[in-house]
């Protein structure tokens, strides 16, 4: 499995977690395209051959560097949540927290509009020849991944007796294809080719094209089909009872995806920007705030040292994220202070030689920040395997063997003209929610990991985005570019990325070495999906390490649980420009589905 080696080439570099999308990204830029049009043609590819990963009626997040004139941005396409759900709402239901499945946690669907707004202000290309393989992998099929072929299989009597729209895009007959079987979406396709007709069919120039194919889906026949089926439909969800969406067409009028600037921090010779608190993306500069003034490269990367050391800097940057991150449109934006020098060397300065048993969050203007305590719902009374499925909102999907099976996605290319782009899309998977008829795609339930409670800043509220875990990042030395990557894995994106940067970055690997790096977390905090199960203490390790390294960790305070080498979800996509000028790839090898091109 490991042991890929790195790619290297002078005109274009795309990694991605499914080797179609990276595929269709090199052809992009094949035909005369940037970086930006090779990101979005890949990521549109992704929400068709990785269904049980993401989808149209999902979310993403992206970070671009335009060399020219030397602009690094961030594309949210973060929906907020509809204008109608508010806590009471949740509260008559009956409800402590945002189910995971079903309609309840649907937010408007900024995965779309997300890759669109990066076209149309840095790409070259039409929306419709962004869209065409996509179409074509829906309209001709795919070979169904395993990781899909998993989930279905899990969920045939969900799909075939309560979420219909579903059963008839991934079911073959009543029963789930088997791996590698050819998948076709026809409702998919016929949304995706009106989509980019209307477009074609707009006046005016490229730019007016794909504004007009962004408001065919959020202004138009997409939306009006959503508002349909929502307003009148109640479907099963994880709390074994049916509800209806609060989500309405009106929600996807007024949203536009936005251009924002990076949170950005200085690391040594880099910087590495960042989405903002939106995200848990400064959670990743936060943790590089408190390394900088340890002499990483001093140590043993497989030591318990060093382990020790990422664990205990992970928890602290998470117990702010916890306390302080949320929506910088409704609460105070608080990177600032919680990046200030000062206060980094007093957090740094708690990373001792031994596990911090319950480290709190940063205390600011005197107030101390605070973590909910919230009780998990009962679950329903229903006993079927399926119905457990869907109580974790995540996508994946844990079989009896404890096989693990789902999770985000991750696109990043480089071209030769100096562009860098890492995109990280996910939601609207096919565990979500039912496919709406018509359309071909579920939405997503990114809802889900807001507060049901007042007062803190990641608490529901209307029209409010929740906290997304969707992280890419870029780096650039001097202002040059240098790197751009992202990875799967929920609340572990910047914990897994974290380890493969500064593989690169303080020992001198490469990338493909990089990715393929042991990778290992904390499950000290609650994670950001339903239910919200932590296990204080616990850090979670590849057993690829040697057992003086996990005999050290225990001995620190750490409840060290061994998995398999390379079983992890990570899978890290990387590209970048070397000190020579060649372009660079990698892509992590965990599930033999991420692939990288060079050349």
């Amino acid at each position: 499995m490991p042991g890929r080696p790195e790619l290297l080439g002078g005109f274009g570099a795309v990694s991605s977690t499914h080797w179609l999308a990276t595929a269709a990204g090199m052809a992009a830029l094949e035909r005369g395209g940037n970086a930006f049009d090779a990101a979005v043609t890949a990521g549109f590819v992704l929400q068709v051959v990785e269904p049980h990963s993401n989808g149209f009626g999902g979310d993403v997040s992206i970070v671009l560097h335009e060399a020219r004139p030397g602009r690094t941005a961030v594309v949210c396409g973060q929906g907020p949540m509809p204008r109608t759900a508010t806590t009471a709402a949740f509260a008559g239901l009956g409800l402590n927290q945002i189910p995971g499945s079903g309609l309840l946690a649907a937010c408007v669907p900024g995965a779309f509009g997300g890759w669109l707004r990066l076209l149309a202000e840095h790409g070259t290309i039409s929306a419709a020849d962004a869209l065409a393989p996509a179409i074509g992998y829906a309209e001709s099929g795919f070979p169904l991944p395993a990781d899909s072929q998993k989930a279905i299989a899990a969920l045939v009597p969900l799909f075939a007796e309560h979420w219909p729209g579903s059963g008839r895009a991934f079911l073959h007959h009543g029963v789930a294809p088997a791996t590698g079987a050819r998948m076709r979406n026809p409702e998919l396709a016929a949304t995706l080719r009106r989509l980019a007709a209307e477009g074609e069919q707009a006046r005016g120039d490229r730019e007016a094209k794909i504004e007009a194919t962004i408001d065919a889906f959020y202004r138009g026949f997409v939306a009006e089909a959503m508002d349909d089926y929502l307003g009148r439909t109640e479907v099963l969800d994880s709390t074994g009872r049916r509800h209806r969406a609060f989500l309405r067409g009106d929600d996807l009028d007024r949203w536009h995806a936005t251009v924002e600037e990076p949170v950005s921090l200085r690391y040594r010779d880099l910087t590495v920007h960042k989405p903002g608190p939106w995200s848990q993306g400064p959670v990743f500069l936060q943790q590089l705030a408190l390394l900088e003034d340890i002499d990483l490269a001093g140590m043993d990367p497989g030591s318990g040292r060093y382990l020790h050391t990422i664990v205990e800097s992970a928890k602290l940057a998470m117990a702010d994220r916890e306390a302080w991150y949320g929506d910088p449109d409704f609460v105070p934006d608080r990177l600032g202070e919680l990046l200030d020098p000062a206060r980094i060397a007093r957090r740094r300065a708690l990373i001792g030689e031994h596990a911090l048993p319950d480290p709190a969050p940063s205390v600011i203007g005197g107030v101390s920040g605070w973590v909910p305590d919230v009780l998990p719902d009962e679950p329903p009374s229903c006993e079927s395997d399926w119905m457990g499925q869907l109580q974790s909102g995540m996508p994946t999907v844990v079989l009896r063997a404890m096989v693990k099976s789902g999770d985000t996605c991750s696109v990043t290319v480089a071209d030769r003209h100096g562009n860098l782009v890492a995109g990280v899309p996910s939601g609207g998977w096919l565990k979500s929610s039912p496919v709406i008829p018509g359309l071909g795609f579920p939405l997503g339930t990114r809802g889900q990991t807001l507060w049901l409670v007042d007062g803190h800043p990641n608490s529901l509220m209307p029209g409010k985005r929740p906290r997304t875990t969707l992280s890419p990042s870029i780096a650039l030395r001097e202002g040059k570019p240098y790197l751009a990557f992202g990875t799967p894995g929920g609340d572990r994106q910047d914990v897994w990325t974290l380890e493969s940067f500064l593989a690169v970055t303080e020992f001198g690997a490469d990338l493909q070495s990089a990715t393929e790096t042991t990778m290992f977390h904390s499950d000290h905090f609650p994670p950001s999906f339903t239910p919200r199960r932590c296990r204080p203490g616990t850090v979670v390790l590849e057993d690829n390490c040697g057992p003086e390294a996990v005999a050290d960790l225990r001995a620190r305070g750490h409840d060290v649980e061994l998995v398999a080498p390379y079983s992890m979800g990570s899978k890290v996509c990387m590209v970048g420009v070397g000190e020579d000028g060649f372009l660079r790839a990698g892509a992590g090898p965990r599930g033999k589905q991420a692939y990288a091109v060079c050349r």
